[in-house]
């Protein structure tokens, strides 16, 4: 259980890392946008209930919501939404 909670300090240091850097294009159409938004209300949102199950104990659902939270902004960067290039934060390669 001490390995799932390091492993969880250090995903919620990551994510909120990339939360900070993930900003949308400006070259996105209307539809990319919405897209991009989307992407980041989610990870907003599963990073929020990682911290709310983190609170009550609950670590195993804790990690699975902050892996959800990156891997929207993944998504974001992966399809060019994102205007990111840092690799050990997204996947850009």
């Amino acid at each position: 259980m001490e390995e799932l909670k390091n492993k969880l300090a250090k995903y919620f240091s990551l994510t909120a890392e990339a939360m900070k850097k993930a900003k949308i294009k400006s070259t996105l159409n209307t539809a990319e946008k919405k897209a991009a938004e989307d992407l980041l209300n989610l990870s907003q949102c599963y990073y929020d209930d990682a911290k709310h199950f983190e609170k009550k104990g609950d670590i195993v659902n804790a990690y699975g919501a902050v892996c959800y939270a990156h891997a929207f902004l993944d998504a974001g960067a992966r399809l060019g939404y994102f205007d990111v290039t840092d690799n050990k934060l997204f996947m850009v390669d």
